[in-house]
């Protein structure tokens, strides 16, 4: 499995970062869901590169240009709530794609531990498709990993792009030694090497979902 850090080249990406993880600046709600929407369209960039494309005469006004065209549409997926700024973001780019939403809580039990639980998703048929499934944050890596496992059930696709701004090493390394699906390629803006024992990423930006739509209750 192929991993890619944007995070490791110098670009205005790492401008996003940093504001998604600055305390201060992480007050503005509107100001974090557009960071992390036009992280998402970075990443549909970088992703639309690894597409298949075919070259085709395009008529414009004044003659005929040969343009290469892509020829698949990704399926877009994300992990609600959290995952849906990001998911926006990619569907800015991919804006002609079908879409999937997986719904995924945690279930705390005593002694404050939990495990991560999938209720409800709605798919299309993902038979022979190129799927992005995105979530803001890979900490654990279970939610991905029962995410990928949901949406097999929709069908066995080509290849799953998984996105991830911010992963933990731990994340990562669960993550690939667990995939149900091997053919995947692993995009991330930072990777950080700590885990606290609630599954929060340090130095991480905190709970993505409640920076952007409001703590929940």
């Amino acid at each position: 499995m192929e991993t890619i850090n944007l995070g490791k080249q110098n670009s205005v990406f790492n401008h996003f970062v940093r504001e998604i993880r600055d305390v201060n600046i992480q007050k503005d709600s509107m100001r974090f869901r557009r960071n992390i929407e036009r992280i998402g369209e970075i990443f549909a960039y970088e992703i639309s590169k690894k597409m298949n494309y075919e070259a085709k005469e395009i008529t414009s006004p004044l003659g005929i240009s040969t343009e290469n065209i892509m020829l698949e549409k990704p399926v877009l997926a994300t992990i609600l709530r959290a995952g849906l700024p990001l998911h926006q973001g990619l569907l800015n780019y991919f804006d002609s794609s079908d879409n999937c939403f997986i719904s995924a809580f945690r279930m705390h039990k005593r002694g404050g531990d939990f495990e991560i639980k999938i209720e409800y998703m709605s798919s299309p048929n993902l038979e022979g498709k190129t799927v992005i499934l995105c979530d803001p944050m890979l900490a654990s890596g279970n939610s991905m990993v029962l995410a990928m496992e949901a949406l097999l059930s929709k069908g066995k696709p080509k290849h799953i792009h998984v996105v991830a701004v911010i992963a933990s090493s731990e994340g990562i390394q669960y993550f690939k030694e667990n995939t149900p699906f091997r053919n995947c390629t692993l995009w991330i803006g930072a990777e950080d090497e700590e885990m606290t024992s609630q599954s929060y990423i340090v130095p991480g930006l905190g709970d993505a979902g409640d920076l952007a739509f409001g703590e929940k209750s």
